[in-house]
C-alpha cells in the first residue's frame, strides 16, 4: 500500500507514527512527493505538474516490481490516488480516500464555502493579518506554524493533538523547502481544482475500483464531497465518521484503521 501524503505542500511525516498501525494488514511504501520536504533538492517548482505527479508514483510502483499496489491518500493525497487510478488502472487494486480532497471544480467551491463560517473569528484575524506578513511570505517556519496552527484549529480540536501536528508538519523542511513547496502546492490547484472546468467525477464513474471514501464530521471539507465520489464509482462506499476532524487518523487511529481493514477484508472474502 502505498501512503500518499496531503498539503500538496506538505511531506509524508505528519502521518507517522499513527499510520503505521496499517502495519499490521499491509506492506506500507511511504514517500515524500517531488519537491517537498526530503524530496526537494534539485527539483524547480515549474517541475511539478499532475503529470509528474503521476509518473512519479507509477515509477515507484515498477521500482518495487509491484504489477499492482492499494493507495491511501490523505486530503490531496486523495486527490492524487484518483488521477493515478484514472491513468493506470490496470495498476490499483484498491484506494482508500481519507478525508479526500474533492474531485470536482463545483466541491472545491463547497469546501471554501465552508471556511468562513466554521472558522473561529480569532483564527480569521490571525490568518488576515499574517497574509500581508513579511516573515510568513518570506517562510519564517516559527510564522508558519503560528499560521497553521490558526488554519487547523477548526478542524483539530484537542489542543495537544493540534500542538503535536503544527510540530510535524515542517520537520522536514528549510525556509527554501518551504517556499518551494508552497509554490509547488499554488501551481498543482491552478492547474486543477482551481480550474471552473475541472472534473474528475464521469471519469470515475467508469473505474471498477474498490474504494472506500472516509468522511469526518468536523472536516473542513464537508462529508458530501466524499459522498459525490462514492456515488459515482460502480465500486464506491462512503463511511462518515462522527467525532473527528480532517486528520481523522491522528485524533482516533484505531478507528481508523479497523474501518480501512475491514473494508479491504469484505473485498477479499
Amino acid at each position: 500500500m502505498f501512503v500518499l501524503h496531503g498539503g500538496p505542500s506538505f511531506d509524508h511525516n505528519y502521518l507517522l507514527p499513527e499510520m503505521d498501525r496499517l502495519s499490521d494488514s499491509f506492506r506500507l511504501i511511504y514517500y515524500s512527493q517531488r519537491g517537498r520536504g526530503l524530496s526537494a533538492d534539485g527539483v524547480e517548482p515549474q517541475d511539478v505538474t499532475m503529470g509528474s505527479e503521476v509518473e512519479d508514483l507509477d515509477f515507484l510502483r515498477m521500482w518495487f516490481e509491484l504489477d499492482q499496489v492499494a493507495l491511501i491518500g490523505h486530503s490531496w493525497g486523495g486527490f492524487l490516488a484518483m488521477c493515478f487510478a484514472l491513468a493506470h488502472p490496470e495498476h490499483v487494486s484498491y484506494m482508500i480516500l481519507l478525508n479526500t480532497a474533492p474531485a470536482s471544480y463545483a466541491d472545491w467551491q463547497l469546501v471554501l464555502a465552508n471556511f468562513g463560517p466554521n472558522r473561529p473569528a480569532a483564527d480569521r484575524e490571525v490568518l488576515d493579518r499574517l497574509a500581508d506578513d513579511e516573515a510568513y511570505q518570506s517562510g519564517d517556519l516559527e510564522t508558519e506554524r503560528e499560521h497553521n496552527r490558526a488554519h487547523f484549529r477548526m478542524t483539530v480540536r484537542r489542543v495537544d493533538l493540534l500542538e503535536e501536528l503544527v510540530g510535524r508538519i515542517r520537520v522536514n523542511f528549510t525556509v527554501e523547502s518551504l517556499l518551494k513547496a508552497r509554490r509547488i502546492g499554488q501551481r498543482l490547484g491552478e492547474e486543477t481544482l482551481e480550474r471552473p472546468d475541472f472534473d474528475l467525477l464521469r471519469a470515475l464513474s467508469r473505474l471498477d475500483i474498490p474504494t472506500l471514501v472516509i468522511s469526518s464530521e468536523f472536516d473542513f471539507i464537508p462529508a458530501e464531497t466524499g459522498s459525490h465520489i462514492a456515488e459515482a464509482m460502480p465500486l464506491g462506499r462512503h463511511e462518515a465518521l462522527d467525532g473527528l476532524g480532517h486528520f481523522s487518523f491522528l485524533e482516533d487511529p484505531d478507528r481508523v484503521s479497523a474501518v480501512i481493514n475491514a473494508f479491504v477484508a469484505a473485498g477479499t472474502d
